[in-house]
């Protein structure tokens, strides 16, 4: 295990909006294949558009930190009309990983999900992503069969993954 320093989790208002832009604008120029976004794309956003993405009513929104160094970002939110949370916007920092950071994040998604009466939590893994993959079964997610491809490269495919909670 690399360093001794704790991984916390903050979760985040729309006022933290220059903090969540950074780390995601930077997983996104690390992982471009992992997300359905691109960094080009979010490079556009606004202030508007990073306050209207943190705002609680849209779900939620943590940072991993590292003494005071944010690591890590992920995301979870209720689709209209869907019977469970979607764990969405996962990511580590490449110096980082390797030091629980993707299991805190997880287990905060986890958690929000359950203070919230849901009681199933999905999200996409790319093909090929081994090390995500790994880390949401170490988490209790099972691969569901379902597949559809990435939307911002057709290409890569993708799978869903369950966990209850």
């Amino acid at each position: 295990m690399r360093g001794t320093e704790t991984v916390t989790v903050q979760r985040l208002t729309p006022d933290d909006w220059q903090v969540w832009r950074e780390v995601r604008l930077a997983a996104l120029a690390d992982s471009p294949r992992a997300y359905g976004s691109s960094l080009a794309r979010e490079e556009r956003f606004g202030e508007a558009d990073w306050r209207a993405r943190l705002d609680p009513a849209n779900g939620l929104s943590a940072v991993a930190l590292l003494g005071e160094r944010v690591v890590g970002a992920v995301g979870g939110y209720t689709p209209a009309g869907a019977d469970a949370v979607l764990l969405i916007a996962m990511w580590a920092h490449p110096q980082s990983r390797g030091r629980g950071i993707g299991d805190a994040l997880v287990a905060d998604v986890l958690a929000w999900a359950r203070e919230n009466g849901w009681s199933t939590v999905r999200l996409r893994v790319a093909d090929g992503n081994l090390a995500a993959r790994r880390l949401f079964e170490r988490n209790g997610f099972s691969a569901t069969g379902e597949r559809e491809p990435l939307e911002s490269d057709p290409t890569i495919g993708t799978e869903f993954l369950i966990c209850r909670v």
